[in-house]
């Protein structure tokens, strides 16, 4: 009897934590986007066309140095913080933030140091010529900060102060824009180079000013330790840098293939598509990464309990999930005019495949979390390269047969291939099953979603439309019916409580 009066709660505290979580981390990254599009803009205008263009060249740089150097250990540095912390040792805690400190300062020192002596070379190879090696060496400093802030991110995700990392991820940006414009805007394409090793040194700061709040023990480390420890984060880091490369590369290879078989305009369809499909999805992926991750490594010897940690998340995602891209099918035409232009019409069919591929990816990625939580480093690299080779097969054929439409097609099968490969796996490393909620849920979903696909290519405009908005409204009601059965009203978000009271108000003005 004790058992089943403490399961009930737990459950429903694991809900309302996916839900708040989600709402926090979704929060920041819609302030970080706003941030995002201004300093674009503030940039885009200082700096025209072709200076805007250098600016970019710059931080690709910075990036894939960042990618190379890192080794991935700030991915996997969250995973062993977040085991440490499942063990409840404050001293293993203490050695692996440690560790996860000095790796990441050794690797920031040599990916800065390698940048800096093959300036020459990687000026002359980005840029035809060795003169801007002085700026690609200056950048070596923006590679150190943001692998060393890095780490301290890892420590603080790792520990699950979710608030936390979005107050530092929206203060960086802030400080980030107020630093760098200035230069930008003093000493125009001189001052680039300089921006961006400003805001390396912001994303520091904040990163350092929330991580020394941690109550983390002092602790020496003997070499040993240190070997021990940082093998391990290095042997998980290097499959997070390969999947990485992995990703980078599709997404390289994907446009390249659309532009020898459409053309130039396509791959700007296909861009524009892209950037749209994925922004409102993305925002349940980045809350399963920052706190969902770290909750699941915790649990991840205990299969019962990983297991249902996944089959709650992945629900909590559909219910999130499906208004939004039930509503983005339907009104595709209308966003990209909004967003861009009616020039870009043709980019409707390309997004309305890859929302579609998105929601599956709510899917696949609770499962894929279990390889990597359990540290199955080679079956996560193998199953990245599987789907990466399903991707590009699809999108040569179907690009072929079906023009540029066809790599949004062929981006949602590689994500059907994704869900069934993921799903055959993680059966195998901890007996997973996808719930009974999870199945109707997913069922009803996609009654909704081919309702909605054959009334746009079967119906006139103005019933398609109206089809499709019954079926967003009708969804959206089934969610939130469906998310409050699931969290009690007092553990909802404070803002979510809000929300409700105001609209029972609005609704029966007896109640004020």
């Amino acid at each position: 009897m004790p058992r089943m009066i403490t399961a009930a709660p737990a459950k429903n505290q694991t809900y309302a934590q996916i839900l708040k979580s989600s709402a926090i981390v979704g929060g920041s990254t819609v302030v970080n986007v706003g941030i995002g599009i201004v300093r674009t803009k503030v940039m885009a205008m200082l700096l025209g066309p072709g200076g805007f263009g250098l600016f970019g060249l710059y931080g690709s740089i910075q990036t894939l140095t960042q990618s190379i150097a890192g080794m991935g250990i700030n991915s996997s540095g969250v995973r062993q913080i977040a085991e440490a912390v499942g063990t409840g040792q404050r001293e293993r805690i203490a050695l692996t933030t440690a560790v996860l400190t000095k790796t990441s300062i050794v690797l920031g020192l040599l990916g800065g140091v390698l940048l800096l002596v093959f300036s020459r070379q990687v000026s002359s190879v980005t840029f035809g010529t060795p003169q801007r090696a002085a700026a690609v060496s200056l950048l070596s400093l923006a590679v150190f900060f943001s692998l060393l802030s890095g780490s301290q991110g890892a420590l603080i995700q790792g520990m699950r102060r979710i608030g936390d990392l979005a107050k530092m991820n929206v203060l960086s940006a802030v400080w980030g824009v107020c630093t760098s414009i200035p230069l930008v805007y003093f000493f125009r394409e001189k001052g680039l180079v300089p921006s961006l090793v400003s805001v390396a040194a912001m994303s520091i700061l904040t990163s350092w000013w929330y991580s020394r709040k941690i109550d983390v023990l002092p602790v020496k480390v003997r070499f040993s330790q240190v070997r021990e420890e940082a093998s391990a984060l290095l042997k998980l880091g290097s499959a997070f840098m390969v999947s990485g490369l992995i990703t980078m590369g599709v997404a390289y290879f994907v446009r390249v293939m659309i532009l020898h078989k459409v053309g130039f305009a396509a791959t700007g369809l296909y861009q524009s598509a892209w950037a749209v499909g994925g922004l409102y999805v993305g925002f349940i992926l980045q809350a399963m990464g920052a706190d969902f991750y770290p909750r699941l490594t915790a649990s991840i010897s205990n299969h019962e309990e990983c297991n249902r940690l996944v089959n709650e998340q992945a629900l909590v995602g559909l219910l999130l999930a499906g208004p939004g891209v039930i509503g983005t099918l339907t009104f595709a035409p209308l966003v990209t005019t909004v967003l861009y232009s009616t020039h870009f019409a043709a980019a409707v069919p390309i997004l309305r495949w890859i929302c579609m591929g998105a929601m599956l990816q709510v899917v696949s990625w609770p499962m894929g979390f279990i390889i990597i939580a359990k540290g199955k480093q080679n079956l996560f690299i193998v199953s990245e390269v599987a789907w990466a080779a399903v991707n590009l097969c699809l999108t040569w054929a179907c690009v072929t047969y079906f023009g540029v439409s066809g790599a949004g097609i062929a981006f949602f099968g590689s994500y059907a291939f994704h869900c069934f490969m993921s799903y055959a796996i993680v059966s195998r490393l901890s007996a997973f099953r996808w719930s009974k909620a999870n199945i109707r849920n997913g069922g009803l979903y996609l009654i909704l979603i081919a309702t909605v696909l054959c009334g746009l290519y079967l119906l006139p405009l103005l019933p398609a439309a109206a089809l499709g908005l019954a079926a967003a409204v009708l969804a959206s009601l089934y969610s939130l019916r469906a998310l409050s059965k699931l969290i009690p009203f007092d553990e909802l978000p404070s803002s979510v409580q809000r929300f409700f009271i105001t609209f029972r108000r609005s609704a029966d003005p007896s109640l004020s």
